[in-house]
């Protein structure tokens, strides 16, 4: 009972489209409403990332190596994902007792992520994005309206990431819980990028998907 209500707890926050039941979620929506994220029971996509040096390397391999807690963030720049990976320092070596690792993905360059490594001291790998797959393929990619975009720039001088079509990117804020066959068995994604699940609910959602055996 107790796993039941933590998920539901987490899908009332989850104010995610309905279209999350749309069958391609590898298409940017054009709004952050409109996300399709992967579901619990979805495999993890095939594409390759990069490591905060650069390394180009296949998700899959890396989310094979043990269970994992998968963190979705906008960039070092935004002070809300800041935050938040503050906040899952202070869990993270209990989620390393339990077994987990904890990787950190973001459409931010290598280099950038060097710079965000060498002013933090996490065991949460940062993982560059930049080429946009696996954000595209865990659905939750969104194109940036043109207006943010500029005031990003102009206020915060960060330069978003951008697809062919040189629309700028961003993945709406989500966790996921993978077992090591790269199957997702839990999932938060919020389309609101100031409001994050606290370090102690995905604490407690980790643990319960340990103890349910999917992980």
């Amino acid at each position: 009972m107790k796993k039941w209500l933590l998920l539901a707890a987490f899908a009332l926050t989850a104010a995610v489209s309905s279209s999350a039941l749309a069958l391609d979620r590898t298409v940017i929506a054009d709004k952050v409403e409109d996300v399709t994220p992967l579901l619990n029971g979805s495999a993890a996509p095939n594409v390759t990332v990069k490591t905060a040096d650069g390394s180009r390397v296949s998700l899959q391999a890396l989310l094979m190596q043990k269970p994992t807690v998968l963190i979705f963030y906008r960039g070092g720049w935004c002070p809300y994902c800041s935050r938040q990976l503050a906040e899952l320092r202070l869990i993270e070596q209990d989620l390393i007792d339990e077994g987990y690792q904890l990787l950190a993905i973001s459409p931010e360059s290598p280099e950038k992520l060097q710079t965000q490594k060498l002013q933090t001291e996490f065991a949460i790998a940062l993982i560059s994005d930049e080429s946009l797959a696996a954000i595209r393929g865990f659905g939750v990619a969104y194109y940036v309206p043109n207006d943010t975009r500029k005031l990003y720039k102009d206020r915060m001088n960060v330069e978003l990431t951008a697809d062919k079509t040189q629309r700028a990117v961003l993945p709406a804020p989500a966790i996921f819980i993978l077992d090591e066959t790269g199957t997702v068995q839990f999932n938060y994604v919020n389309p609101d990028f100031t409001v994050r699940p606290s370090a102690a609910l995905v604490l407690s959602a980790a643990k319960l998907v340990k103890l349910d055996g999917k992980a």
